[in-house]
Order: structure tokens, then sequence, then C-alpha cells
């Protein structure tokens, strides 16, 4: 292709990480107002009921993303990157914006958790065409040699959106008080999404379609129907590898982050507001870490570091997270060290996933990029990632066992490790600026 790589993509990457941090803080607030929501939109004979229930429907929004993907993944690859993931952002931000405006159970009764439902599938589709969009639209600006860097900067996104869910309830907590947040003010951080989501379109409609993009759409070289080309042809097969390897990685990503803030508040009975403190310091001192092991991946290649993420996690959670539980005990919590353990448990974040836009990015053709990296992204991070919250949850409300809510844990990337050993290719050394033709069986 003669195209030339434009000398403002480091504008293109903070752009389209702002827009991805965004979407990433719309969709996590949900689950980090778990307990919260649980109390107003259902009925509270049964606590823990209405508990799993919330994250019943937080895993909701998980298992509907390969949809969005879908869906969204052919219209980026027919119509293009930016508009599609402009439609994506938009979508996201009006159904959680709208969250804060649902009545509560007992003002509407059961109608209310189904309105909660709706809007958390609107969130899971348009999450489901944002990353393939922004991973590819990154990916497309950045040369050869430094992709696992750059597109580990895109990375760190989902991180800080947590980060800045917790911050923004953190905030809110604070300045109005546990019983008026109780009360009406959580609704305060699904509002703040309008604004947010506001800056990041006014930012991202600065940018212009990725140069490659354009190349094939100039040359004529655009797929006609984009999800016969990535499914129903030689396509598949690399697929399926890039799903096992994602379930293995979206597994870590889950059990490091997000259960970690689950087991502080159910398992160690820390408050809500404590355990948002320790685990958004902890988020934020290893957030570089992905930026690194994208770099990392650069240098010694991806498959060696996913997997050894993939290794390391299954080997240490249980060792981790009984250590976690030690340090955390109500009334006598070491701070220092319970943040230097999610450090480590993010640490492997880092490793799993720095690298793993590159590999994608790396892995498919660009006529088919947008769907081909956004359905298994979401396959192995919505369904493999996304059952980690209500499988651990469950099994430890279930046994009361810590042993036994690590099964999925530590099983599905230990899985995933062997197989992805013997199929997983290296893509390092892949050219995405140079013309690939599309696959033929093998």
């Amino acid at each position: 292709m003669a195209i030339q790589i434009p000398s403002d993509f480091r504008r293109v990457i903070i752009a389209a990480s702002v827009g991805n941090i965004i979407e990433w803080y719309d969709f996590y607030i949900f689950g980090s107002l778990a307990a919260v929501l649980s109390v107003k939109f259902f009925e509270q004979s049964h606590p823990v009921a209405a508990l799993l229930s919330t994250i019943a429907l937080f895993t909701a929004g998980f298992l509907i993303r390969p949809l969005g993907a879908f869906l969204f993944g052919w219209m980026g690859d027919r119509v293009g990157r930016k508009y599609t993931f402009l439609i994506t952002l938009t979508g996201m931000g009006l159904g959680t914006g709208a969250i804060g405006l649902i009545p509560t159970y007992e003002s509407i009764g059961l109608t209310a958790a189904f309105i909660l439902f709706g809007l958390r599938m609107v969130q899971g589709l348009c999450l489901g065409g944002e990353y393939g969009g922004a991973i590819t639209y990154v990916a497309e600006h950045v040369p050869d040699e430094s992709r696992g860097y750059y597109t580990g900067w895109l990375q760190t996104s989902p991180t800080l959106g947590i980060v800045v869910s917790l911050a923004v309830i953190i905030a809110t907590r604070s300045y109005f008080g546990n019983q008026v947040f109780d009360q009406w003010a959580w609704r305060v951080p699904f509002l703040v999404s309008f604004l947010l989501v506001a800056i990041a379109i006014y930012i991202r409609l600065q940018l212009q379609e990725t140069p490659i993009f354009q190349e094939i759409k100039a040359k004529g070289q655009m797929t006609r129907n984009p999800w016969k080309e990535a499914f129903i042809s030689a396509n598949i097969k690399y697929v399926g590898i890039a799903t096992i390897v994602l379930i293995g990685q979206g597994v870590v990503w889950y059990s490091g982050q997000f259960w970690a803030l689950y087991f502080l508040q159910q398992v160690s009975k820390v408050d809500p507001l404590t355990s948002a403190y320790i685990v958004g310091a902890a988020l934020l001192i290893a957030t570089p870490s992905l930026i690194f092991f994208g770099w990392l991946s650069d240098v010694i290649g991806r498959k060696p570091v996913i997997l050894g993420g993939m290794l390391l996690a299954a080997i240490t959670y249980y060792p981790l997270y009984l250590w976690l539980g030690t340090v955390t005990q109500p009334g006598n919590i070491n701070y220092p060290i319970a943040i230097f353990i999610i450090f480590i448990l993010v640490c492997y974040v880092g490793m799993v996933y720095g690298p793993v836009g590159a590999f994608l990015a790396e892995f498919f053709p660009g006529r088919i990029r947008y769907t081909s990296v956004s359905v298994p992204y979401h396959i192995g991070n919505g369904w493999g990632g996304g059952l980690v919250p209500f499988v651990t949850s469950a099994a430890f409300a279930a046994t009361g066992s810590i042993g036994y809510a690590l099964i999925y844990p530590i099983v599905v990337p230990a899985v995933c490790f062997v197989l992805a050993v013997f199929l997983m290719p290296e893509t390092r050394k892949i050219s995405i600026w140079q013309p690939i033709e599309p696959r033929t069986a093998s």
C-alpha cells in the first residue's frame, strides 16, 4: 500500500483513549455500584439474592457484547472506523445517563428492574462495537515496530475507566455523605456520563478516518459482506484461535481487577469507600504496566508476554487472595500490603492485556479487521471474563470458600494457556501497512 503513517498519530491515540476511558467508565459504574443498585431496584426480603440479581444484570451486559461486536463490526468494515465508534459512544452515554433517571423499585415495582435491564443491554451492545473500533483505529495509525507500545496506551483505558468510576463515586459519597448518597446521590455518577460523553464526542469529531481504511476504500477493496468473509471462510479458524487467547486474557483481566473489589466488599467485609480507595490506588500504580508490557511485546513478541501472564495468574491467584484476606480484616487493614497485592494482580492484567490489541490488529486483514477483532474480543472478554464477578460471587455465597470461588479464575487461564502454546502464532513481525490477500483454506 502506498500510504504513509500520519504524523499526528499520537493525537489520535489520545483522542481514541479518552473516548474509550469514558465508555468503560459508563460500563463499569454499574458494577461499582452493584450493592446500591440491588437495594434500589430489587425486592429486599432476600438481600443476597437481590445482590446476585444485580450482578447477574451486570453480567448480562457482558453476554450481549458479542452481538454488538457482530452488528457494529459489520458497520465498521463497511462504513468506516470513525463513524461507527461515534455511534457506539453516543449510545453508551445515553444508556448510562438514563440509569440515573429511572424510578426505583419502591416507586414503580418490578418495572424498574426491567428498565434497568433494557439500559444494561444498550450498554453491552454499544461496548461490543467500541473496542474493536478503537483498537483498529489506533493500530491503523502507528508504526509496525512500536505497535505494542502505542496500543498499550489505549489498553490502559478500561483500567482507567474503572479508576474514573471509583473516583466519581468516592467524590460523590464524600461530598453528600453516605446517607444522602444511598437515598438519591447514587444517581450522580450516572448523570455525569451525559457530560463526559459530550466531551468525548467533540474530541472524536475532530478525527479523520484511518489511512488504511481510506486506501482500501479508494482501491475498491472493501469487503461486500464482512460477516461472510470473517466467519464463513478460512478466517473462522483464526477467529477461533483469537477467541481462546481472549477467554484466558478476559478471565485474568476481571479476576485481577473486578473481583479484587468484590473480594474486599463481600469476603473481607471492607466498607465500599475504603475498598474503592484500596483498589483505585492499586489500579493507578499498576496502570503503566499495560504500556510496559505492550512495549516488551515489541521486543520479545506478543505470545510470551500474554501467555506468561496467564500462567502466573493460574499459579498464584490462590495464595495471593488468601494473603489479601489476611491483611484486610475489618478494623485491621494493612493498606500498603493490600494495595501491593492488588498491584501484582493488575500487573498480570498488564501482561495479558497490554499486547493483545497489537496481536489482534496484526492477526487479521484490514478489510475485515473491525469485525474479526471485535467478535473474538467480546466473546473472550464478554463471556469468558464477564462471568467472573457472577461465578466467583455465587460460588463464595454458596460455599464460603475462597478456594471454590477461585476455581473458575484459575482453571480457565490454565486451560487457555495450554491450548494457546500450540495454537497461538507470533504476530510481532507482521506489517499491517502491506497489502494482505484474503485468506484461503489451508
